[in-house]
């Protein structure tokens, strides 16, 4: 596995995130006023994880492995928590799609993220901000007699703490996980949740869930009411039929009981079953396209196609819901092995697969039995740890420190807590800043009103003032921060690395305004200031392009550092700017001698598109086919 790599230092400040979603035809108002409800502007206070490679060494990772007669689980808390293997003995099968070499891609929101296994996504849409960083973990003995591993975490987008307990009893055909969110603010939270697990997918792979219709969207047109036994002329609920990537958020009763099973040639393949609370339930294909193809060897080399179940609060991922304020919600899940009949499952006749499946899951675990945990799960999730696995980030520590300062509310840390251990140089001068000591910079970033009150208080210190002003842009106060900025500007105490992060932070506020000819030149100062940011150098060469200066592009990239230009992204651009300045057979060769981006974003076909336009009648290489639709 590639090491993650240093966080990126640039604040997420930019509206990246709040993108409309279109709702299409037969979707009931209910879920559209849900899709508007709870978007957020960006990831801001969080850091970008993209410091990755593409370059694979051997790597060590704690695991925790949960063992009985029927099951084995592998659960590593170092990265996001991800139950990693669930080997079903009896079968002699995995039955999530694993593998040996997790590839580090642009998938998550904050970039980095790895696919395989079953994880756990918090927040809003997208794959978790704790995917690829460790949560707190920890064996809890409870008082019935129950091993129970616990991983929890504050979320910093939300301001909410969750928590996942996993245990598998003797004997036990299931793995249990019972999950909680809480609240602990005095106000209601957009919330977020999917289980999302990764399955194999073989060519008699089907998924099944008891729904005859659902919320369809393709990556390319309106979410819409689809039948996804009849979904463009083919089952869709065969993924190796799909001809392109699709999400099918299936629609099932209140009255019905959460489910989804998957099932190979044998009817062997993972159940997810669920208590109430979890509504949605979701089939993922990345379709059987070139695009689809790249997509599955370039996130799982070597390790064959895979396609994904998943389980969420609302019907669909375009949705947030309320949590209350001060409120918990706890929900119970469970996944083995569905083992269903394959010349049931595979028919034609639809009701007939959903009637087999529901039958087999009730033999397999009773929906009363599962309910019957949910009341046992909500007293065990507040027993103390009995032995610690692993500290995670710092920032409970500094949530709870913060509370205390100013007065609010917290939680009852005695199930989750958040030590003073675990709090590193990233948070420290937070804490500082709380205990009334001089600021003096942080790397790290925060959000919030009175964190501005802070600042504000510090003075005439550039520091304080670089912050304040950060968290005015990334709340888009764009008037303040353009203010804030300039008067930055005019301190000669501010570091240099101060005054380019100030520089191009206004450059984006310009740009945001249509001040485009400002940005631009502030963010070639910027890149001066300091130009071995590689970060820095691809956001501007990137803007500079999209705002129609190319040649800036190719001029910061030649003031750059020997061996910037060797960077994947550097070398796109440079061939990508090349293009629009008319340098055609330049940018031509850049493509012919090999590009390869390891932060390629999910969705982005520029590589192929590049060569489309420059190489016209050439096939566009394998390598560069990354279309999804």
């Amino acid at each position: 596995m590639a090491e993650l790599g240093p966080e990126n230092l640039l604040p997420v400040v930019a509206a990246e995130l709040n993108q409309p979603y279109t709702i299409g035809d037969g979707v009931p108002e209910e879920l559209q006023a849900a899709a508007r409800y709870g978007q957020v502007p960006n990831m801001f206070p969080y850091r970008m994880q993209d410091g990755y490679t593409r370059e694979a060494a051997p790597r060590e990772m704690a695991a925790v492995v949960l063992d009985n007669s029927k099951l084995r689980a592998v659960i590593l808390p170092g990265l996001g928590g991800r139950l990693w293997e669930l080997f079903d003995k009896a079968s002699g099968k995995q039955l999530l799609h694993t593998h040996g070499a997790p590839q580090l891609a642009n998938i998550a929101l904050r970039k980095a993220w790895f696919a395989g296994g079953l994880e756990w996504n918090i927040g809003t849409r997208g794959h978790s901000p704790s995917t690829c960083d460790p949560l707190h973990s920890a064996i809890v003995h409870t008082p019935d007699g129950q091993e129970i591993l616990r991983m929890w975490e504050f979320e910093r987008l939300r301001e909410v703490v969750f928590q996942v307990d996993m245990w598998l009893p003797a004997d036990s055909d299931v793995l249990y996980a019972a999950m909680r969110l809480r609240n602990p603010n005095s106000h209601d939270v957009p919330m977020y949740w999917w289980s999302n697990a990764a399955i194999p997918e073989t060519p008699r792979t089907r998924v099944i869930a008891p729904a005859d219709e659902a919320f369809g969207s393709d990556y390319a047109t309106d979410i819409t009411r689809v039948r996804p036994t009849d979904y463009e002329g083919i089952d869709g609920t065969w993924p190796v039929r799909s001809p392109h990537a699709a999400d099918f958020f299936f629609d099932i009763d209140p009255a019905e009981r959460r489910w989804v099973v998957a099932a190979d040639d044998d009817g062997d393949g993972l159940a997810m079953l669920s208590t109430s609370r979890l509504r949605g339930k979701k089939l993922f294909v990345w379709g059987q396209g070139h695009g689809g193809q790249r997509w599955q060897e370039w996130l799982s080399p070597g390790a064959g196609p895979y396609a994904e179940i998943q389980a969420g609060l609302a019907r669909t991922q375009f949705e947030h819901l309320a949590l209350p304020a001060g409120a918990e919600w706890s929900w119970v899940e469970a996944y083995g092995n569905g083992r269903l009949d394959p010349e049931t499952s595979h028919g034609t006749d639809w009701d007939a697969a959903v009637a087999h499946a529901g039958a087999r899951l009730k033999e397999l675990l009773p929906n009363e039995q599962l309910e019957a945990m949910l009341p046992a799960a909500i007293r065990n999730a507040d027993v103390p740890p009995s032995t610690m696995l692993g500290l995670a980030s710092g920032w409970g520590a500094v949530e709870k420190a913060r509370r205390r300062h100013n007065g609010s509310a917290w939680l009852d840390e005695s199930g989750t807590p958040f030590a003073d251990e675990s709090v590193s140089a990233e948070q420290r001068p937070w804490l500082e800043l709380l205990a009334g000591q001089d600021f003096g910079g942080a790397a790290s970033f925060v959000a919030g009103a009175d964190w501005e009150e802070l600042l504000a208080a510090a003075g005439n210190n550039p520091e304080a003032r670089f912050h304040l002003v950060t968290m005015k842009h990334a709340r888009q106060d764009l008037a303040g921060a353009i203010a804030g900025y300039r008067g930055l500007l005019q301190d000669p105490v501010a570091t240099s690395a101060t005054q380019a992060l100030t520089r191009r932070g206004l450059a984006l506020a310009l740009f945001a305004t249509g001040e485009d000819a400002q940005g631009l030149a502030e963010l070639a100062t910027a890149c001066r200031l300091e130009p071995a940011s590689i970060p820095l150098l691809t956001e501007a060469m990137t803007l500079s392009i999209r705002h129609g200066n190319p040649a800036q592009a190719l001029d910061l990239a030649g003031r750059a550092p020997e061996g910037s230009a060797a960077v994947g992204r550097v070398r796109f651009l440079t061939a990508l700017a090349l293009a629009r300045s008319g340098r055609v057979p330049e940018a031509a060769r850049i493509l012919r001698d090999g590009v390869e981006i390891p932060d390629l974003l999910e969705g982005e076909d520029a590589l192929s598109a590049l060569w489309q336009e420059v190489c016209p009648g050439e096939p566009v290489p394998p390598a560069y086919q990354f279309g999804m639709h």
